[in-house]
């Protein structure tokens, strides 16, 4: 009896599973499964591109069931989005016009976000910009044939200077820059409120923005109905793109971005480098308040600035801060802009969804930023055999 015991004891159960010593593997249950995140140390631009454009892809796809499910039929959307947008000559020219500040503006925010600043203020900045154009042609200053020059430098000027109190309160004090460029926004805003219901109400018409500027105070159009301010824009991006990517600035950007102590520890400027692209995205962000002013509005306006702080960050994220792409996307966020409105001519979709449109997409392409960075490796196959 005792034999008889010992040899049940001994015998397997019907849910073990013999070990296998002949060298091949058996297969371990999913639940039994054990991942490890990790960081990737390099991935093939291919490979980047694809998972990119699988993610816009993916984001695209639900922004046309969005719509389809906001009443817009389906078979429209290819029609609205690329035939009427990019091949009606009319709505082409009003892409181009909605595109010139939204490269600068998305420039000024790949620009600081190189440095590892994040620049929220743009619309502040943008707002100072045109404060300063306006400024010029108010008070009369200069002569007419450099009237318009001085207010280019007076935009750039002041876009610079407005962002240069976050970028010292960030570097001596360590102040987050995220909250001080917020708030300034709203100083800046509240003052805009001030000069056009104020001092700079236009007396004619008596509405809250400023007189009209003169005609050698606008930027000229090209022909063709087409302004110059994408032309400037387009020379911005090219000086941008040289900047960061042929320059000495640029190496130290690519360093500062990596690890700033580690930059500084090899001899990189971090400091001069940091204060350099965050006054440059000032500058930059101030010349698309000067865009929008003397080439859009003809005048300062109350609410010209609203956003596009928003719309230049989500082109320096989707184009991670490269200034060729940049442009690349805001021409395509232009784009969204006006088939937006389009829609709600037509179809009664509101604007919101446009701007729901842009959250969607900027999530999947999060998304996908995850799967470049990162990867699951599979771990503790072994110990559990």
């Amino acid at each position: 009896m005792a034999d008889a015991s010992l040899a049940a004891d001994m015998a397997p159960s019907p849910q073990a599973k013999p070990a296998m010593h002949d060298g091949t593997r058996t297969a371990q249950p999913l639940a039994g499964r054990r991942y490890a995140l990790e960081i990737r140390q390099h991935m093939a631009w291919r490979w980047q591109a694809l998972i990119l454009a699988a993610a816009l892809a993916l984001g695209f796809a639900i922004s046309a069931a969005i719509l389809v499910a906001a009443g817009v039929p389906a078979d429209e959307l290819a029609n609205e989005f690329v035939t009427q947008t990019f091949f009606d000559g009319q709505n082409f020219r009003a892409v181009l016009f909605q595109a010139a500040p939204m490269i600068l503006v998305g420039l000024a925010g790949s620009m600081a976000f190189r440095a590892r600043f994040w620049n929220l203020g743009l619309e502040g900045q943008m707002v100072w910009g045109a404060i300063g154009a306006t400024a010029v042609s108010m008070w009369q200053i200069g002569p007419e044939n450099l009237r318009l020059p001085l207010m280019f430098v007076a935009a750039v000027g002041c876009g610079l200077l407005w962002v240069l109190g976050p970028a010292w309160l960030k570097l001596k004090l360590g102040v987050n820059e995220i909250i001080s460029t917020l708030m300034l926004n709203y100083m800046a805003a509240n003052f805009l409120l001030h000069l056009v219901y104020g001092s700079w109400k236009d007396p004619k018409d008596n509405f809250p923005y400023s007189p009209q500027f003169r005609a050698f105070e606008r930027l000229p159009e090209l022909g063709a109905g087409v302004g110059s301010a994408i032309l400037l824009a387009g020379i911005v991006a090219l000086l941008a793109w040289w900047l960061v990517g042929v320059s000495r600035v640029g190496l130290y950007l690519r360093f500062v971005d990596a690890n700033p102590r580690v930059a500084h520890a090899n001899g990189v400027p971090v400091r001069r480098t940091i204060y350099g692209a965050v006054l440059l995205s000032g500058a930059m962000a101030g010349l698309a308040g000067f865009a929008v002013a003397a080439g859009q509005e003809g005048r300062l306006t109350q609410a010209f600035y609203q956003g596009y702080g928003f719309s230049g960050i989500l082109i320096a994220f989707l184009a991670r801060n490269n200034p060729l792409a940049a442009t690349v996307v805001a021409l395509l966020v232009a784009a969204l802009f006006v088939t937006g409105r389009s829609l709600q001519v037509f179809y009664q979709v509101p604007f919101s969804m446009v701007q729901l449109i842009q959250a969607v997409i900027v999530v999947c392409v999060a998304a996908s930023d995850f799967f470049i960075r990162h990867r699951l490796r599979r771990v503790g196959g072994e110990a559990a055999q």
